[in-house]
């Protein structure tokens, strides 16, 4: 049987005792302390009743409490719900309604997230693992942290009644629809992947390894337990230094990290304010990015300021555990818009580019990405609909593969090149655009920082009306950039409507915020 999640905590605190697992934002505790009090968040959660199968909500702020209420989780077989203490309280209520968790663990500061948890699930126990004497707190806990059993008395804990199929959380991503969508994932996902990561890129107990992702987003899942299968030391990232990029430059060098993660924008953050010198992180040795494209133009800034460093592309949807694939830039590009590829497949996994039949297409021919293999989620929180529709087993004769919803090709060496979003295909005045071609162009221009392109219905003649959001360091014309940008693309590809920034907005996984950005312009629109 494959391990389950908590294990390698519990391995490294025999093993390595005092060594740091978690260096926060305002402690650092060690595997042994982290073992001891999982074991006791653990320990209460089974004198609550809690079975194995049942679901625990964590609304607790990004460090160590948290991770160890995700570890007790996992101790009791019980998988766990990251929800974002900053969620409008309706998302949080819809979610806690959807998954009807057994007892909601917040935090105190998480005044909204409790009171929507007893108004969505009433039977739920809440509790805090934190002082809540804070008079706001809209119920009376059923458990704080004066609960917690005193670690000296607590008999062994059973190994939970689950296996490496069961799910170790579940995680709720934007659903279409307006109703979150919760992707189950199970130990055996999870682990697959890691073992791949640690072995793949050389973790060792010596790294010092960012965890810049909130806990509701997947990228975290690697950040944790990644680390914890190395024995090495997780930090998490403050929140408040993702918009003070010159702080969180300092902040890499003071906690001298190894290994860098993150999704794009906070990359193009850093490049852009943070003015890098070279070899400003002299303990760095690799960058990973995922989630979203990153600027090839941001990319060549980097590399030229991190000589020294390696640079790692993943590729890879919630729904399929994280990453997918990989590609290890080899040297700095020659052409600020030459796209990088999504590279290869990750261990266990494999990526198909096909036709609308479910034939395989040539090489750099455009097709339907889909992936196969032991990351794929069982499915969609108690939605079969759902799931059938992209975890499809009626494609491939004798197979289950996963319909990411993005466009692809491969090149003749074997590399996948992702090619843009199959819904992010918009016709205007007759013409079938692509908005991430665009988007590329744009980022290409020396007075863009970054950009996003986005399309909005003007009207049935017209059809969609393309919108270009970009930040730069000083006010520029958009007559200017369209003069430009006319030198790379078509005319019918140049924007209708332009927006300059000092930020592009971002989601609450520090994504580009494309929806924001098309309210934005359709307000523009109407005024």
């Amino acid at each position: 049987m494959t391990r389950l999640l908590f294990e390698d905590v519990e391995r490294w605190a025999i093993d390595r005792p005092d060594a740091i697992a978690v260096h926060d934002e305002y402690e650092s505790v060690t595997y042994q302390e982290l073992s001891i009090r999982s074991h006791q968040i653990a320990a209460l959660l089974l004198n609550h009743g809690v079975q194995a199968g049942d679901r625990i909500a964590i609304c607790v702020p990004k460090g160590w409490h948290a991770i160890a209420a995700m570890l007790a989780s996992a101790k009791v077989g019980a998988p766990y719900v990251p929800l974002d203490p900053d969620s409008p309280a309706a998302r949080i209520q819809l979610i806690l309604e959807a998954c009807q968790p057994a007892v909601v663990i917040a935090h105190p500061s998480a005044v909204n997230t409790v009171s929507a948890a007893v108004t969505a699930n009433p039977d739920a126990l809440v509790g805090t693992l934190a002082s809540a004497q804070d008079t706001t707190w809209p119920v009376d806990p059923a458990f704080t942290e004066a609960d917690l059993p005193d670690s000296d008395g607590i008999a062994p804990l059973p190994m939970p009644n689950i296996d490496s199929d069961d799910l170790a959380h579940v995680l709720f991503t934007s659903g279409s629809t307006g109703i979150p969508k919760g992707v189950q994932i199970t130990h055996q996902n999870v682990i697959s992947y890691i073992d791949w990561v640690v072995e793949h890129f050389g973790y060792t107990s010596d790294d010092q390894l960012s965890g810049h992702s909130p806990l509701h987003f997947d990228l975290s899942t690697m950040d944790i337990f990644a680390t914890f299968a190395a024995g090495a030391t997780l930090h998490p990232v403050p929140a408040g230094l993702n918009i003070n990029p010159v702080n969180l430059a300092e902040w890499i060098r003071e906690r001298n990290l190894t290994q860098w993660f993150s999704v794009p924008t906070a990359l193009n953050h850093l490049l852009r304010l943070g003015s890098l010198a070279e070899s400003e992180f002299p303990s760095l040795r690799r960058l990973l990015w995922c989630g979203e494209v990153l600027p090839t133009p941001t990319l060549i800034g980097l590399m030229d300021a991190l000589p020294g460093v390696e640079f790692t592309n993943l590729y890879g949807p919630t729904e399929a555990t994280i990453a997918s694939s990989w590609y290890q830039v080899p040297e700095v590009p020659a052409d600020p818009a030459a796209s990088i590829p999504i590279g290869v497949p990750c261990a266990g996994e494999n990526l198909l580019v096909l036709r609308k039949d479910g034939q395989p297409t040539d090489d750099e021919e455009i097709g339907d990405l889909y992936i196969e293999g032991v990351g794929l989620s069982p499915g969609y929180w108690q939605d079969e609909d759902k799931t059938a529709a992209v975890f499809r087993t009626d494609l491939l004769p004798g197979r289950r593969v996963y319909y990411t919803g993005d466009l692809a090709w491969r090149r003749s060496d074997g590399q996948v090149v992702f090619a843009g979003r199959a819904d992010s295909q918009i016709k205007s005045r007759g013409h079938r655009i692509e908005l991430g071609e665009i988007e590329a162009a744009l980022e290409t221009l020396d007075a863009v920082g970054s950009s996003a392109i986005v399309a909005i219905e003007v009207d049935h003649l017209t059809g969609s009306a393309i919108c270009a959001a970009f930040t730069a360091d000083a006010p520029m014309k958009p007559a200017l950039l369209a003069k430009e940008l006319a030198e790379l693309v078509p005319r019918y590809m140049l924007p209708h409507r332009w927006l300059q920034l000092d930020e592009l907005p971002t989601n609450v996984n520090g994504k580009v915020d494309r929806p924001a950005l098309r309210t934005s312009f359709l307000a523009m629109e109407k005024s």
